[in-house]
């Protein structure tokens, strides 16, 4: 299919320089700062969280992983739902908490249990991040808290020639040909948070290395990062997998702007992608490097809602039902997009 389409995506006019935030704005705990819910949560809550406060997947026979409790939690502390925040890291304790460290196993499946003790190094972040966001409040979690980062710490980061850097996992992603990372496993907005909570100079070198990454790592037409990249010189997308931008580095733009890092320089090359399909009704999901080629499906709502809220300075208000309908990934993007927008400074000045 080709990228052209008939009509024009306004573009709009972007401010530069955005500060990155400190721990205390980056997410106001209090009660009277937080609204008593966040838009579209119940509707996410009852289709893909269980009464145990397992998050599944329906889309994968309901699976669970320890994204989708990081996630979950993420969500339900921008909900102010207390009750749903500790059963989603109660039934995370129960059964992913079987390493012979603080971090989680990635994938339970029902039947099954744990299929895989490797853990996502994303999901750790994520979890470790809503532990010590709630930490603030309740400081009894702030040692799981700080168990986690020290184990991230630990077990996840590598000293190389470009930076400290995050492997995806404990395992399978020091290879012969170089270390495998994936940028988007980079969320920016937890690592202030996690430097309050175990002081470490690792912190900001991480931020420091995947800010470098990204300015450096650009492929295909729009110059994008890969889903997944390798680190040799010159750095190239991982030769193992599709090498395109795709339902992985989707996540960077927002974790940019929820940072307040979404400067122009960096959100340059998702903004040109965004911009050269004219229909605001269509936008891929994917593109592959080799060709520039795009997928004929489209990007998922919450896929779009990322684009919609750094474009126009809104987070997008998508119905309850079509957002659960979307899917688990889809409708977790949404969701985050509207937690990001309530907590972030705006991405871009006033749209033009």
């Amino acid at each position: 299919m080709s990228d052209a389409a008939p009509c024009l995506l306004s573009r709009r006019r972007a401010v530069t320089g955005l500060a990155a935030l400190g721990a205390a704005a980056l997410w106001p705990l209090a009660a009277a700062a937080l609204p008593p819910s966040l838009p579209g949560y119940a509707a996410w809550k009852q289709a893909f969280v269980r009464a145990d406060g397992r998050v599944v997947d329906p889309g994968q026979h309901d699976a669970s992983t320890s994204e989708g409790q990081g996630y979950g939690m993420i969500l339900a502390l921008a909900a102010a739902d207390q009750a749903g925040f500790d059963a989603m890291w109660t039934w995370a304790q129960q059964h992913l908490a079987v390493r012979d460290d603080a971090l989680l196993a990635w994938r339970w499946i029902p039947g099954q249990g744990v299929t895989d003790k490797n853990d996502a190094a994303d999901s750790d972040l994520l979890v470790a991040w809503a532990l010590a966001l709630a930490s603030q409040q309740r400081p009894a979690l702030a040692a799981p808290a700080r168990a986690m980062a020290q184990a991230i710490r630990a077990k996840l980061l590598r000293d190389t020639p470009w930076g400290t850097v995050l492997l995806p996992a404990v395992e399978g992603f020091d290879t012969p040909k170089g270390q495998v990372v994936n940028l988007s496993y980079w969320v920016f907005p937890a690592l202030p948070e996690l430097a309050r909570i175990d002081p470490s100079p690792q912190w900001d070198a991480l931020r420091s290395s995947g800010l470098k990454l990204l300015s450096i790592a650009r492929f295909g037409r729009w110059g994008l990062p890969p889903d997944w990249l390798l680190l040799v010189n010159p750095l190239t997308p991982d030769p193992t997998r599709p090498q395109r931008y795709g339902y992985e580095a989707v996540r960077i733009p927002l974790y940019l702007a929820w940072a307040g890092l979404a400067s122009e320089e960096l959100l340059a090359p998702f903004r040109a992608f965004w911009g050269s399909f004219r229909c605001e009704g269509y936008l891929p999901a994917w593109t592959n490097f080799a060709d520039d080629s795009i997928d004929s499906f489209g990007a998922s709502p919450g896929m779009r809602a990322i684009r919609d809220w750094i474009e126009t300075r809104r987070p997008p208000s998508l119905a309850s039902a079509a957002l659960a309908q979307s899917g688990y990934y889809s409708a977790t993007l949404a969701l985050l997009v509207q937690a990001a927008a309530r907590q972030a400074p705006p991405p871009y000045g006033p749209a033009s």
